[in-house]
């Protein structure tokens, strides 16, 4: 083998993955994929690329000498590229990750989600990443600049996270209003909502909607003249779809989960349809050794499990710093073979230690799947949270980063 761990991005199910997301938005609402936290775990750069180009043959449609094609221009895809039934646009959190999608040659709109430091907001208007901008002091810094980026306004309507208050927008256009050059950057506004994930209870996310409407009945009365509005993230998208205004932004949906049990059963009757996700992760690792133990033997720090009959166990080079996390001792599982294998004792740093089925041949450099299927078992990304009290979105994201991503 290769290495000793690593994900499989299977380009495939995230192929019908946008597909299924394109199938729910009109024509003029765009598709922003989240690629934040490492693109939940999935290769920043390694996901992101096959997000933008889906659809495209790099030979059969290769632009013409001399420039791209009309049908090219109009869909906004650079020279050098070809219509794709890829995403709009993405979603990062920080300017810094918004530059390495740049460096590695993905020209679509890039929004910044998260606070913006003053020096890298100049890197964002070098390199055409829009960010938001979602508190008085961030608006002072970036009047203050001779060429600013373009920025959104983060409205807070009840996450009690970022974002001005609908009450803080005169003074916010009142301060835009005075500069011809913020005038020219403000060209979006944004909101996100705290409980759209489950439809027993859609009071909040529903007050949300109406205070955004508010939103852009202000910004029209300010002048402030084509904008972008956007607050749907996956949830949203498929359980309150008035809320999918100009850009709907998905994350975990891309990535082939739902946010919840209860918007997997309960997105039918919204959208008059369902959806079909298929996960686009798989993580994999190599068996290091194999052992036997006899009964009384203790396994791993702190003896915490002693073995209690004659156990074949097989040991795994990977760890809590590779995003098996402690809490997973003695009661979190993988696949070996197409068949369960227990951990046994502590989680260590870099090793676990499994114990292998009576009927399990198992052998050195046999493949291990942590998250994914193997035969007729499957270990989902949801499974693996609930054994260590968490969920999905945790999980995934917190897979090393180091850990080598292959696109199958």
């Amino acid at each position: 083998m290769k290495y000793k761990t690593w994900v499989e991005i299977n380009k495939k199910n995230l192929n019908n993955n946008v597909k299924a997301f394109r199938s729910i938005l009109d024509k003029k609402t765009k598709l922003f994929a989240v690629v934040k936290s490492n693109a939940y775990g999935h290769g920043l750069t390694t996901f992101s690329k096959l997000a933008d180009t889906f659809g495209v043959n790099p030979v059969r449609d290769r632009p013409p000498k001399g420039g791209c094609s009309p049908a090219c221009r109009q869909a906004g895809v650079p020279v050098g590229g070809a219509v794709s039934n890829g995403v709009d646009g993405f979603c990062v959190d920080s300017v810094t990750e918004g530059k390495k999608l740049r460096k590695e040659g993905i020209t679509k709109p890039i929004i910044v989600l998260g606070p913006s430091l003053n020096h890298l907001a100049r890197d964002a208007a070098r390199d055409g990443i829009t960010i938001t901008v979602s508190n008085f002091d961030a608006l002072a810094a970036l009047a203050r600049e001779k060429a600013p980026a373009d920025f959104h306004l983060k409205i807070d309507t009840g996450m009690h996270r970022q974002g001005f208050y609908v009450s803080d927008l005169p003074k916010v256009f009142s301060i835009i209003n005075r500069s011809k050059l913020l005038r020219k950057h403000c060209t979006g506004a944004c909101t996100h909502f705290s409980s759209a994930k489950n439809l027993t209870y859609p009071d909040y996310t529903l007050k949300q909607i109406e205070e955004f409407e508010k939103v852009k009945v202000l910004c029209k009365e300010a002048s402030l003249r084509d904008m972008q509005f956007h607050a749907a993230a996956t949830g949203g998208a498929v359980l309150f779809p008035q809320s999918h205004y100009d850009i709907v932004r998905v994350g975990i949906g891309l990535y082939g989960h739902w946010p919840t049990k209860e918007s997997a059963a309960q997105h039918p009757i919204t959208l008059k349809k369902t959806l079909t996700l298929e996960p686009v992760l798989s993580w994999r690792a190599t068996v290091s050794e194999v052992k036997h133990f006899a009964p009384g033997d203790f396994i791993g720090y702190d003896l915490t499990e002693r073995i209690t009959k004659p156990t074949q166990a097989a040991i795994i080079p990977i760890g809590y710093w590779h995003g098996i996390p402690r809490s997973m001792s003695s009661r979190g599982e993988v696949l070996i073979r197409g068949a369960r294998a227990k951990i046994l004792g502590r989680v260590s740093m870099d090793l676990i230690t499994v114990a292998l089925p009576k009927t399990a041949k198992c052998r050195v450099g046999d493949i291990v799947t942590i998250i994914g299927k193997d035969g007729k078992e499957f270990i989902s990304a949801e499974e693996f949270a609930e054994k260590c009290d968490s969920i999905n979105y945790e999980a995934l994201t917190c897979i090393n980063p180091l850990i080598e991503r292959v696109v199958i």
